[in-house]
């Protein structure tokens, strides 16, 4: 195997498993040694893949959003379906994720976002690209609804994006807070008055 195959893959193993632990735990709670134990990858060899604690969280959270915004991609893919019917499908499969107990390595924005965004820089403006790209997102598939008529809402199609990311983020915190998906049942309800479902 050449020598770039097994450090891209060990780098990823690294990435994965800190994924699944840091979902769970938080950032700041998980040392790297724990990260490494996990990963089954020496102990001396992080630096060779992360120059510090910082650039492996910055690369954990590149790395997270962009097999979100892929996934993401592929959900609100046109499919035949309107373009409210893939958003509200959209935000289904967030509730999924959102509402079980551990969350499976899937909610590193709602775990680690307000732990990491005094932390560092480097990783706030991670959080920040990852959850704007998000937001983009949204704010294309309203505007498609409205152009196809399937929704419509009060105010600019950006504004509304990013209302509703803010909401859904919020819901998930509360979600964790009482370990009920009552807060995501509810914007759920809340985000289908916004778009006028």
């Amino acid at each position: 195997m050449p020598v770039t195959t097994r450090t891209t893959d060990a780098r990823r193993i690294i990435l994965d498993t800190a994924q699944r632990i840091m979902a769970r735990k938080g950032y700041s709670a998980v040392g790297i040694n724990e990260v490494l134990a996990g990963a089954g990858v020496p102990k001396g060899s992080f630096y060779h893949y992360f120059a510090s604690k910082d650039a492996f969280g910055e690369a954990l959270l590149k790395d997270y959003f962009a097999d979100y915004l892929a996934d993401m991609d592929r959900v609100l893919a046109p499919s035949g379906q309107s373009s409210a019917e893939r958003l509200m499908a959209y935000w289904e499969q967030w509730r999924q994720t959102q509402s079980v107990e551990e969350c499976q390595g899937k909610c590193l924005a709602v775990k680690l976002g307000a732990e990491v965004a005094d932390l560092s820089e480097s990783m706030r403006l991670a959080l920040k690209e990852g959850t704007s790209a998000i937001v983009d997102r949204i704010e294309q598939l309203i505007t498609s609804g409205l152009e196809d008529g399937s929704l419509s809402v009060d105010g600019e199609a950006r504004d509304v994006a990013q209302a509703l990311y803010d909401m859904w983020l919020g819901a998930s915190v509360m979600a964790k807070i009482h370990r009920s998906p009552a807060p995501l049942d509810t914007v759920t309800a809340v985000t289908r008055k916004l778009l006028h479902l």
